[in-house]
Order: C-alpha cells, then structure tokens, then sequence
C-alpha cells in the first residue's frame, strides 16, 4: 500500500497467523473496527476510523511499536520480553485469551528432575534471551561458568521433538494445553513465565495527535473483555436481606438498587462475573432473593 494512503491514519499491528489472529478479529469485530483485507496484503484501512491495519508476525510486533511508527499492536506478554522491549511499549490491556505458559520441560523417562539438574546441559528453544537470562540466573547462583555453564540452542520450530531426536536434554517452548508435549514424551520442571495476548502502545508518544482515537479504540477493546467475563445479573429482594444480597453481588464498583411498588421490596441489578454466575445465582436463593435473571453482554463500557 502506497505510504501517502496511510499518511494521517493511525497505525495498528495485528497478528498476521497463529494462535492469535481469529481472536484478533474477534475483537476487532467487537470494537467495530470495520475493514475488508485483500489477498495476500497485509496492509488496509479501516472503512469507519483513521486507522491501518498492519499484519505482521506476533514477535516484530513489539519492535515495531516501540521502535517504528507503529502507535498500537496486539502480541504475547512472552514476546515483548523476548524481544527486550519492555521499556519501549507500555501494556495497555491484558485481553484474556492466548494464555499459556512458558515452561522447562525434560523427557519423562529422564533423570533429570529439576532445573538445577538440567543447568550446565543442552536446552533447545525458540525463546533464546528468556532462557540465557533464567538459565543465567541459575548458573550464577550454581556456580557454573565458561564450559561449564547451559547450552541454550536456538530453533525456530518442532522445539518438542529435540529431546528424543538427541538435539537437548531439555527444552525451554511454550505449553497451551500440554497435550503436545505429553505426545513428545515430555513434561515440566519449572515455569518461566505466564503470558497471555497484550494490548500495547510506544511508551514514547509519537503521534500526539492519535492520542484521542488511542484512548478510544483502548476504551472499545475494555469493553468487549468485559463483555466476555462478565454477565448481568438481576432479582428482586426484601429491603431485610438486601444488605446479604449486596454482598453477593457487590458489582464491578457497586450494583444498581431500584425502589418496587411493594415498599418493602426493591429490584438489584450487578455485574458478575461469567464462571461464577451458577454459584452466585445458588447464594442468592440461600439469601431469599426472588425473580433472578441473567443476561449476556454482547459489548459494554467499564
């Protein structure tokens, strides 16, 4: 795409493949950000806001917001510090899917039973600077150095098949399910780090004037989280148990109370939280609650 069609728009990189593009488009659906991406680009414009798309691997994304003209980007906790980039993007929102963890896994068969074991042998990974610095950490407080100290090995796929293929005694990849690597064979010592999908911007403004449709598109996408942790609930209950009630369902800050036509009851509306909404529901039937309802969001503002 020619750069004068960008010039003035606000430019928002997005993970082009992988475990976080459909859920990228969801959320981009969510915050009517509207567009239509042709064949084999990875730049558009978005038809209803000053904005560009711009497609790329999940791991530049990071430089490219701290260090390029990129003002916003959606990538992996995991990558940003992979990357050395936590000083140059700031984390807007942590948006709640593309959980998984980043773990030392050794076979199962091995001797091997703790990191402080692997330290000082062979680690295979496609998260090289993150295993220098923990395996670092532990060969300094271990004593190993020069020839003595880990062998991290960078590969760029297939980390789980290094083990049995004679490349690693152990290996450093990220573990969503686990099932893949229970396949290899394989299982955890020890965790680096939780990461999810991260909602980014430059620590650096750059553009001062995309600070408003910033702010705006930061505010869409909040929203559209809360939307899917959250549902309404609402019922009815005596002014005696209303402060039992409350309790129960205090609200994202504070529910909605509402005066009925019987004076001695009084209509509660509250936020609550999706996963425990049967449980919240079973408690307020415990508490004398009556009429209770519950309702999806399919977008908000919080």
């Amino acid at each position: 795409m020619h750069a004068e069609t960008l010039k003035g728009r606000l430019l928002f990189a997005i993970p082009k493949k992988g475990r976080l593009y459909e859920k990228c488009m969801t959320l981009l659906a969510g915050a009517d950000i509207q567009f239509r991406r042709p064949n084999r680009l990875d730049v558009c414009v978005a038809l209803n806001h000053p904005i560009a798309l711009v497609f790329l691997p999940a791991a530049d994304i990071p430089s490219f917001v701290g260090k390029g003209n990129v003002d916003l980007g959606i990538t992996g906790h995991d990558v940003i510090l992979e990357a050395g980039m936590e000083n140059y993007v700031t984390e807007e929102l942590r948006l709640g899917f593309g959980k998984c963890a980043l773990q030392v896994q050794v076979p199962e068969e091995s001797s091997i039973k703790t990191v402080e074991q692997l330290a000082g042998k062979r680690v295979v990974t496609s998260f090289e600077n993150l295993s220098e610095k923990y395996f670092g950490d532990i060969d300094a407080r271990l004593g190993f150095q020069g020839e003595g100290k880990t062998k991290i090995e960078y590969v760029g796929g297939s980390v789980e098949a290094a083990c049995s293929l004679g490349l690693a005694d152990g290996i450093v990849d990220l573990v969503e399910s686990g099932e893949t690597m229970r396949a290899a064979g394989l299982h955890a010592i020890s965790t680096v780090l939780e990461t999810e999908a991260v909602l980014i911007r430059s620590t650096t403004i750059k553009h001062p004037e995309h600070q408003s449709i910033i702010n705006l598109i930061t505010k869409r996408i909040a929203g559209v989280i809360a939307a899917s942790k959250y549902v309404v609930i609402e019922y009815n209950v005596r002014r005696s148990g209303l402060e039992v009630t409350t309790r129960i369902t205090p609200g994202r800050r504070a529910p909605t109370i509402s005066a009925l036509e019987e004076p001695d009851w009084c209509a509660v509306s509250a936020m609550v939280e999706k996963k425990k909404s049967a449980q919240v529901m079973d408690e307020l039937v415990k508490a004398g609650a009556e009429d209770i309802l519950v309702f999806n969001l399919d977008n908000c503002r919080v």
